[in-house]
């Protein structure tokens, strides 16, 4: 595990030196950062965070340690991990290995001892911006190249990098249902959700076709997260469109925008998007608060949506950006947020509940 002196320097030439954790070497992405206090681990297997360098506002990241059991995938995602304070005690029944352990392992940069409440505030201001982490170049003409050479975010398609390369299924005993689940990077406690509502899953690659997927003759359709700007992923909403109306769809996070985009609305890059486990939204169906888990860039504009079909549902209360929406005739529904709250509060995870009964009103519709 590397403990060298290390650097960020953000597209902007802003810079900060600290001392790497993890692994050695160099990283490039678009540096964010997330508020929330714990869940660490689900944030670095998030397949959401792809292309990005994570900042963590909570100082003190690390202390209970790594295991095999609380991860969203395979593997980390991310490109790098900054803290103000890596725990190199940690002190948990369940952990297994260390965070600088589980990062190096694992070829993931850190960088700690830096003032990430600094280098928050001035994303906040500046909005996210592309960055690198180096343990071995410390020629800021050199690292600013590297940098501004790097794709931006908007306009590249990360889905690519983490969808499944080939369906699979995830069987259930005794199933209510079957749902085919269109995987852009979708996080392992989503596809638990849909289990304990006794669906069995078909999971497929993004690129899958509408006529393939309606050829498993599923109950519902579920779209799930994933990394980066949603516009450039044309060859999914062309798909999704087609399936508007033959089966009950469900999209959450990179999911809702695509929905979005196959009903004809536009998206937009946020300053500094929205990644925590306390981001206030407001129903609007019964002007009940819910607390909710969000990691996304991108965002619907609600002006762009054709109101008389489609109806909002959610609002964000911090900046009033569209939350969730569903369409007036076709079973259809979707979040920006994570229901499945992993991490997270719980608040939502009715909305699991409603996609089950969509798809058990549809069946009975077309039964009748």
């Amino acid at each position: 595990m590397s403990d060298r002196d290390a650097i960020l320097l953000l597209e902007d030439g802003r810079m900060f030196r600290g001392h790497s954790f993890g692994a050695s070497g160099e990283t490039l992405g678009e540096v964010v950062f997330n508020t929330s206090m714990t869940g660490y681990q689900e944030i670095l297997t998030d397949p959401s965070y792809t292309g990005q360098i994570l900042v963590m506002t909570y100082p003190l990241i690390g202390n209970y340690g790594t295991n095999n059991d609380d991860l969203e995938s395979e593997k980390p995602h991310l490109k790098g991990f900054v803290v103000r304070e890596e725990s190199r005690i940690y002190s948990n029944f369940r952990a297994e290995e260390s965070l600088g352990t589980y990062l190096d392992r694992h070829r993931i940069c850190g960088l700690a001892g830096i003032d990430t409440r600094s280098l928050v505030r001035h994303i906040r201001t500046a909005g996210a911006m592309r960055g690198i982490i180096s343990t071995d170049d410390f020629d800021l003409e050199s690292l600013l190249r590297k940098v501004r050479g790097f794709p931006p975010m908007a306009g590249s398609d990360y889905v690519s990098e983490v969808t499944t390369e080939k369906r699979y299924r995830k069987r259930v005993d005794a199933p209510e249902k079957h749902v085919v689940v269109y995987d852009f990077g979708a996080k392992a406690n989503i596809l638990r959700h849909l289990q304990r509502l006794g669906c069995d899953l078909t999971v497929v690659p993004a690129s899958t076709t509408a006529e393939e997927v309606l050829a498993f003759n599923p109950d519902g359709i579920f779209l799930s997260n994933g990394p980066g700007d949603p516009e450039p992923l044309e060859y999914v909403t062309s798909n999704i469109a087609r399936l508007i109306g033959k089966r009950p769809l469900f999209g959450i996070c990179l999911g809702h925008q695509l929905l979005g985009l196959a009903l004809g609305g536009k998206t937009f890059k946020l300053k500094f998007g929205h990644r925590g486990g306390n981001q206030p939204v407001e129903n609007l169906t019964n002007g009940r608060v819910e607390i909710t888990s969000q990691n996304h860039g991108f965002a619907l504009d609600p002006d762009s949506l054709d109101s008389s079909s489609v109806e909002l549902t959610h609002i964000n209360l911090n900046d009033q950006t569209l939350e969730g929406f569903r369409h007036r005739e076709a079973p259809l529904l979707a979040v920006q947020y994570h229901p499945e709250s992993s991490p997270g509060p719980h608040d939502s995870h009715y909305l699991f509940d409603e996609f089950f009964r969509m798809i058990e009103n549809y069946g009975a519709r077309n039964r009748d």
